[in-house]
């Protein structure tokens, strides 16, 4: 079991999920990389409600060093419904998967500021989400854990941070 850790400004819920998000061949292979060293993080906050899902995050790189891009992937419990009004920069990648570029991540900077409106196929109760990174130019990136969330946001219009 994973403890999931939701915050909303000004106030604190702890909520206890059962997902587990493992590292597959893919992310092994990425965290050991062939390329330059990079610490690729991922800061923000979800909100559900009546049926959307809005999330907002900024992508991070405490170095050491700079990445031209990388790419953000942002799976969901829930499916979303056919027709999304999408971010520049981010693409459909399933039934309940999104994928954005970050832009370019200076070293010890921030990337692009990400905002989407996702909307859901059927109003739920609460959406868990899963946040890590797609590709990040094959950059070896050590620190695994600031950029591999899971969030579980319930219907109720607050903000849980990330």
């Amino acid at each position: 079991m994973e403890e999931v850790v939701a915050v909303r400004p000004g106030a604190v819920r702890s909520v206890v999920g059962a997902g587990l998000l493992v590292l597959g061949a893919a992310g092994a292979a990425q965290a050991r990389g062939s390329g330059p060293e990079a610490d690729v993080a991922y800061h923000g906050q979800v909100v559900l409600s009546h049926g959307h899902l809005r999330v907002w995050m900024v992508p991070e790189n405490d170095g050491p060093a700079a990445l031209p891009d990388a790419t953000v992937r942002l799976r969901l419990s829930a499916e979303l419904a056919d027709r999304q009004e999408l971010a520049d920069g981010c693409v459909r990648a399933g039934r309940r998967e999104v994928v954005c570029e970050t832009g370019p991540l200076p070293m010890h900077g921030d990337g692009r500021h990400i905002g989407l409106v996702l909307e859901l196929r059927d109003r739920v109760p609460e959406v868990v989400l899963r946040v890590d990174t797609g590709w990040n130019g094959g950059a070896a990136d050590r620190n695994l854990s600031n950029n591999e969330h899971v969030v579980l946001a319930l219907d109720t219009g607050d903000a849980y941070a990330f």
